[in-house]
């Protein structure tokens, strides 16, 4: 256990890893998308291996590898590290949804996202456009957004801090009347007379 407490503190992010575990590398990607340096040790690469696995299986991680530690905090494996990513795109996403009354998380490629925003500026909304493969949380936001049920993850569009969904929610809403009133309730627009 010692020898494990000793790696830790170390460094600010440690993952206990094997070379050929694909997960572990894929934790590693992931904190390193956040902006991280981890330290990876490779457990069946360094002389210790075997008695560092023993002691992770004794604190609680099944199975061994990948084990991440924070601030020399013990966080979990690959299921706790991809619940807690999670937490935090949907946490930035909430943020950026409170910001203004209408929010469109689009792509710069996507034609669909660009006519849905022209269609909710067309009443004279103002509304906030992340296009989400040129900001640098992009790849956890869509994940999230995925996660809320947008298939596909754009456009995905806000009215009120309220998914509305995408394209085909938008235009039935338009097609049935209902998008101004819903843009007026969450005061995106004040009056709409129809010229």
């Amino acid at each position: 256990m010692d020898v494990v407490t000793g790696l830790v503190a170390e460094k600010p992010v440690v993952i206990f890893s094997k070379s050929s575990c694909c997960m572990s590398h894929s934790i590693n990607s992931l904190i390193c998308s956040f902006g991280a340096n981890s330290t990876v040790y490779e457990l069946d690469q360094i002389p210790n291996g075997r008695q560092i696995e023993r002691a992770l299986l004794q604190l609680g991680c099944q199975p061994s590898v990948p084990a991440v530690f924070i601030g020399q905090e013990f966080i979990g494996g690959a299921n706790e590290v991809m619940s807690l990513q999670l937490q935090i795109a949907m946490d930035i996403l909430q943020r950026l949804v409170a910001e203004k009354p209408v929010v469109i998380f689009s792509k710069s490629t996507c034609c669909m996202s660009h006519s849905i925003r022209s269609l909710i500026c067309s009443f004279g909304a103002n509304p906030a456009v992340y296009e989400i493969d040129k900001i640098p949380n992009g790849q956890q936001i869509e994940r999230a957004l995925l996660q809320l049920g947008c298939r596909p993850s754009v456009p995905a569009v806000f009215i009120g801090q309220e998914l509305i969904g995408g394209a085909d929610e938008v235009m039935t809403l338009q097609v049935k009347s209902k998008l101004v009133p819903l843009l007026i309730r969450a005061k995106a627009i004040w009056l709409w007379n129809g010229n």
